[in-house]
């Protein structure tokens, strides 16, 4: 077995398709499907069921899967050390990242990094189920870190740091019962209607966990996936929402109130934007230089 012959297999596992594997390796098809074959044979079981219209992964191929990813990772790694020790730093670097990370820049901090490592090829990517697609690529290796924010316990498989933190306030249309308020508890929005962010989403899961634990079922009218949108839905009249406090500051047309609760111990709505990094594998010399750029967002 070569390491190519898993470069492949986890290319078409990924992309669940033989041509965009192939363009994605820059080679022929042919040459995927034969590699593909002779791992079938060398492991003597099927690694995907194919017909005309779909592939999909065997139980062979899903247990090949997370395997074949920590092996080409540790390749990557050994190449970086020598890399990093002959000709300054080298490779690929995948970085998830949320829409909206607060306080850390991550503009400022990619040019940082390319100016300090040109020759690191820096992927960023932001994932439709939010951090908790985040943390699921942390684990099984598709990203070598990713920016995001967990209201609890991290999910096995990662570890994380906690880079910032801030306040959620609530974003009402001018006209709303509540704006100018000083505070809105948690406790009197039982009846309102809401604009909220995909399940997934560690803002939603913050709200959500707030209003569980206050025991109020609340009415989630529309799911949005940037703060714009919501605000414009706010600003018309059709729900409130709840969104970090420096997200707030950029939405026009809508009021800013903060958030207060009478329970005797409630979670707090406190939005935190964390590092997460993969628990059981040691970071990539790109890893580990990009982590050094964030040392100094780090709790002292």
């Amino acid at each position: 077995m070569e390491l190519r012959h898993l470069e492949y297999f986890v290319a078409v596992a990924e992309e669940l398709s033989f041509t965009r594997a192939a363009q994605r390796l820059h080679v022929v098809q042919s040459g995927v499907s034969s590699v593909i074959a002779a791992l079938e044979r060398e492991l003597g079981a099927a690694l995907f069921d194919r017909d005309r219209h779909a592939v999909a992964l065997t139980e062979a191929g899903r247990a090949l899967l997370p395997e074949a990813r920590a092996t080409l990772a540790a390749a990557r790694a050994a190449a970086d050390a020598v890399a990093e020790t002959a000709a300054g730093l080298r490779g690929t670097l995948s970085v998830g990242t949320m829409i909206s990370t607060g306080a850390v820049d991550v503009p400022g901090l990619l040019g940082r990094f390319h100016e300090t490592h040109p020759a690191v090829l820096v992927r960023l990517r932001t994932l439709p189920g939010g951090t908790v697609d985040l943390a699921r690529a942390v684990a099984d290796g598709r990203l070598d870190l990713a920016l995001l924010s967990l209201p609890g316990e991290p999910p096995p498989g990662i570890k994380v740091q906690q880079l910032a933190q801030e306040p959620m306030v609530l974003i009402c249309a001018p006209r709303h019962r509540l704006a100018g308020s000083l505070s809105a508890p948690v406790e009197a929005l039982g009846e309102e209607d809401f604009i909220d962010f995909p399940v997934g989403w560690g803002t939603r899961a913050i709200v959500d966990r707030a209003f569980a634990a206050a025991g109020i079922d609340r009415q989630v009218t529309f799911e949005v996936a940037d703060y714009a949108t919501a605000a414009g839905l706010v600003s018309n009249g059709l729900g409130v929402a709840f969104v970090p406090a420096s997200a707030a500051t950029g939405l026009d047309g809508v009021a800013h109130v903060p958030v207060a609760s009478r329970g005797a111990d409630p979670p707090a709505l406190i939005w935190r934007i964390q590092v997460a990094t993969a628990a059981s594998r040691r970071p990539s010399a790109a890893a580990r230089a990009f982590l050094n750029e964030l040392r100094y967002l780090l709790p002292k």
